[in-house]
């Protein structure tokens, strides 16, 4: 574990709360029940694909206060987050063109198998493989249940969504696979099956995580994208959503003239405090998300500045975590993200499938390196964490 080596031997500051802007505990059925006793405050909980959009709303029913507000925060375990993830995009049927048949979800085999050679690259050509698959879900539907579970947590996020360029599906279950998979892990997943050689058409992703994002927005809810690869593609997605929208940055010019008119510092803050007042109205609805979590960011520093203009009108913060950033391909690059971004700007993630005291420990461990990046007292960067959570949720 990175950090001087005060830090390492320092006292954790649980009490300070920590919470987990990205994890995943519902893959793991058995797990579930450890989290009441983790030491983390608030787990912000993905949901994926079709087999755990209920399963997040029933663990989010079970351990959270639908009241929570960011003075009580520390109250709830679970923050529910309802998405549809890259790597199932394939599974819906963008049926904002069909017929009202295939928008019902009614499709025949030949209708499936259309559907299937259309968002796939290469088109698959084994039909044992298409025949595995199981028939696609209307976007219309998709959004509609996002819709509802959302509201019903008034909190809640839209997550996990984005795009994938390197994801490739799992080959279909063998029998013996079948056999063996472990019954504690939810279903849906890849599960060690080898991959096939298909990947999802980038246009289909771009028009089902737009739909959410749209929702989002709609909705008011903050999002966490998944972005592999695809960086430049999401900022162009998040950019049209965008379009229209921009806040107006003012010149240097009338940053200074501001500056020099006496009381100016009380109007300007006036009139921020009445812009941010005019954002946060919960019926205004906007055709973008209000902030965005890029989750395990793994970009290069140079695509900060995209992300943070100040024109931007979402607010886009960064999260990362030991599994994805300090041991994969993107650690050489985490360090100087890390360094670059604004220090309100920053959140911790575990990205894990389990929940339990592992998770805690990856917490741990990431806050620390974080702390140590930043030049932070453990004390000062957990708190800012915690802070910079609550921003990213709450707004």
């Amino acid at each position: 574990m990175p950090g001087n080596e005060h830090d390492k031997v320092s006292e954790f500051p649980w009490e300070l709360g920590v919470y987990d802007a990205h994890c995943h505990p519902t893959d793991t059925i058995s797990s579930i029940s450890d989290i009441p006793r983790m030491k983390a405050t608030t787990l912000t909980v993905m949901a994926t694909r079709a087999e755990d959009q209920g399963l997040v709303f029933q663990v989010a029913k079970n351990l959270t206060n639908e009241k929570l507000t960011v003075q009580d925060a520390k109250m709830d375990r679970v923050l529910p987050c309802f998405g549809w993830h890259p790597w199932f995009s394939h599974l819906v049927v963008d049926d904002q063109e069909l017929s009202s048949e295939a928008a019902q979800g009614v499709l025949d085999p030949e209708n499936k198998k259309s559907h299937y050679h259309k968002v796939l690259t290469p088109a698959p050509e084994d039909d044992d493989f298409i025949s595995s698959l199981p028939d696609p879900k209307p976007l219309s539907q998709l959004i509609s249940e996002t819709r509802e579970r959302l509201l019903a947590f008034p909190n809640a996020l839209v997550g996990e969504v984005g795009l994938d360029r390197a994801f490739r599906l799992p080959k279909a279950w063998t029998q013996q696979e079948a056999e063996n998979r472990n019954v504690q892990m939810t279903p849906g997943s890849r599960e060690g099956r080898r991959l096939s050689p298909y990947r999802v058409h980038m246009e289909h992703q771009k028009a089902i995580l737009k739909a959410q994002l749209r929702l989002a927005g709609e909705l008011r809810r903050p999002v966490s994208v998944h972005s592999v690869q695809a960086h430049g593609v999401v900022f162009d997605v998040f950019k049209e959503l965008w379009l229209g929208h921009q806040r107006r940055v003012p010149s240097r010019r009338e940053r200074r003239r501001r500056l020099s008119v006496e009381g100016a510092h009380t109007e300007s803050d006036a009139e921020d405090e009445q812009a941010r007042k005019s954002l946060k109205r919960e019926d205004t609805p906007l055709p973008y998300p209000p902030r965005i979590c890029m989750h395990s960011y793994s970009g290069p520093v140079e695509q900060l500045k995209q992300f943070l203009n100040p024109a931007n009108p979402s607010d886009v913060y960064f999260s990362f975590s030991s599994v994805i950033n300090f041991s994969g391909p993107s650690s050489q690059k985490v360090v100087a993200v890390i360094k670059a971004l604004p220090e309100d700007r920053v959140l911790i993630e575990s990205d894990l499938h389990t929940a339990g005291q592992q998770m805690d420990d990856m917490l741990e461990e990431v806050a620390r390196q974080i702390c140590d990046l930043r030049g932070w007292s453990l004390q000062q960067g957990v708190q800012r964490l915690a802070d910079n959570w609550k921003r990213f949720v709450f707004g």
